[in-house]
């Protein structure tokens, strides 16, 4: 169990609390504040990305510093697939672009487990990569938090 403030909404997860959840996590990445979204993992979090492996908060951190530090004007979609328990399984995909101007879009799905106190313990995440034209972009808001009138993943088909 994590000695800090609980981070809510809190497993048992139902469907709303799930969504909820998954909402945050989207919003944390698209902040792109390595500092802030390590705050939401346990200090042993597990993570799995990859080819990857970080495990603690720090190392988190530095793992989406690199990260962002390269996948340059990065704008996620994150959607609740599943849940059970403390356990929340989503499905996302992702836009940015290389220091060339190369544009890539990312599909992945994401295993969480979360502590009591609603710090996520454990994530597994599987991603594949494809080369994307510029006009081709789909998620084109301003940076930062994803606007609540934009489309969902399941409003595309990818």
């Amino acid at each position: 169990m994590t000695r800090e403030a609980p981070r809510y909404p809190l497993p048992p997860f139902n469907e709303e609390t799930a969504r909820e959840k998954v909402r945050l996590a989207e919003d944390g990445w698209n902040s792109r504040n390595a500092v802030k979204v390590a705050l939401a993992y346990t200090p042993d979090s597990k993570w799995r990305n990859r080819a990857e492996f970080p495990q603690g908060r720090k190392p988190i951190e530095e793992f989406l510093t690199r990260k962002w530090d390269k996948e340059l004007d990065y704008r996620l979609i994150k959607e609740l697939w599943a849940y059970n328990g403390n356990r929340i399984a989503v499905r996302y995909a992702y836009e940015y672009h290389d220091d060339s101007g190369n544009w890539f879009r990312a599909y992945g799905n994401e295993n969480w487990e979360f502590d009591e106190s609603g710090y996520m313990a454990v994530r597994h995440a599987s991603i594949n990569e494809a080369p994307i034209r510029e006009e081709d972009r789909k998620f084109r808001w301003p940076l930062g938090r994803r606007p609540e009138d934009h489309p969902s993943l399941s409003d595309f088909s990818f």
